[in-house]
């Protein structure tokens, strides 16, 4: 499974032609026994750590099998009919007592999971929680002293380095690709997916239909990243949720069921030197401040953005005394909050500077989040 999928691919497979050289049996030349080991291979530095990457982390990466019972209407039967939707994708183990590590949409409204480890065990799993505005979940099985993936550090990752990807993708198991970072930071809205809360890491190691959930690594063999999304059409654009935001999802989904994400409460832009004269296009006598900053363009009725006195048309230009040049910090600064917090919000409203203050609120399946329009 994955989110949102690719086209189909197509699988060529190449079928090879055999032949059979006969050697003379004579004791210059003796056949080799079957039992015989290859012979050793000397590979370079970066493959060996990628070998011993996929020796270490191989065995806590788990194929995830859910099913959905659907009901369809058919103009036969008086009743609507039924039918099961079965999916498959990745996940890893992050905690020896039966922890995994996983995306939302892989388990989304199942009836049934199952995991089934590399050696083939299957556990049926449960579900402690799926959050979809940051795509993670976790599962439960019930089992003890499991080989487990050790969480890494996202948050001082460089584009060039590299990335090691393990999962299932098209049902083919245990399956490793390997890339780079191709880049980090990559907003929702950057990837066409505006209604989730994630900065993504992007990279071009192979990520297909089935590697959903499986874990993104360095050359520590430490997990930093949670392989979640590609782009449609496109050839080495996959997106990872870094594994410092998946961990703090996992924690509270395992502490009470559900995550947590604070609100603020508005549509925003950043104020470029295109949308300044768009705007201008289309409304000559608006007064645009020449300052750099984020534009407020809605507030949701009632939410904390309206309650602080933030208005449609007002330049955010500074959160809790930090500059703010792009509506991501904007997101940034929010989703570092909880709710109850305060945020004091400076703004430019007709060339006038204004400070408000803003407590944070609780993002309910109801509204709708910051985002970059």
């Amino acid at each position: 499974m994955l989110r949102p999928l690719s086209p189909i691919l197509a699988i060529a497979l190449l079928g090879l032609q055999g032949c059979t050289a006969i050697q003379p049996r004579n004791s210059e030349s003796p056949l080799q026994p079957a039992t015989t080991a290859p012979p050793a291979v000397d590979l370079p530095a970066d493959n060996e750590d990628i070998v011993k990457v996929v020796d270490q982390v191989g065995p806590a990466v788990v194929r995830i099998n859910a099913s959905r019972t659907v009901g369809q209407s058919d103009p036969f039967f008086e009743r609507p009919q039924e039918r099961t939707e079965r999916g498959t994708g990745s996940g890893f183990i992050f905690d020896s007592k039966g922890l995994i590590l996983t995306n939302a949409h892989v388990v989304d409204q199942a009836d049934q999971v199952f995991v089934v480890l590399k050696d083939g065990q299957q556990f049926q799993g449960e579900v402690l929680g799926a959050d979809p505005l940051t795509d993670v979940a976790v599962v439960k099985i019930d089992a003890q002293d499991l080989p487990v993936a050790k969480l890494g550090n996202s948050e001082n990752l460089l584009p060039g380095q590299w990335a090691i990807a393990i999962g299932n993708p098209l049902g083919l198991n245990n399956t490793v690709t390997v890339g780079i970072i191709s880049a980090t930071g990559r907003s929702s809205a950057a990837i066409g997916s505006p209604d989730q809360r994630v900065d993504f890491i992007q990279t071009d190691a192979a990520i297909n239909p089935g590697n959903s959930g499986g874990p993104l690594l360095d050359l520590r063999g430490e997990v930093i990243g949670v392989n979640t999304a590609i782009i449609s059409g496109a050839q080495g654009l996959g997106f990872a949720i870094p594994v410092a935001v998946a961990n703090r999802i996992a924690q509270q989904l395992i502490a009470t069921g559900k995550a947590q994400h604070a609100y603020l409460g508005i549509q925003m832009a950043n104020l470029s030197p295109e949308l300044r004269a768009r705007l201008q296009e289309q409304q000559p006598d608006i007064s645009l401040p020449d300052s750099k900053g984020v534009l407020v363009m809605q507030t949701v009725p009632n939410s904390p953005a309206e309650q602080a006195g933030l208005e449609p048309g007002d330049l955010i230009t500074q959160i809790n005394k930090t500059l703010i040049e792009d509506s991501e910090q904007v997101q940034q600064v929010v989703e570092g909050t909880v709710p109850g917090d305060l945020l004091e919000i400076e703004v430019k409203r007709e060339n006038q500077t204004q400070v408000l203050q803003a407590r944070v609120g609780e993002l309910k399946p109801s509204s709708f989040e910051e985002r970059n329009e």
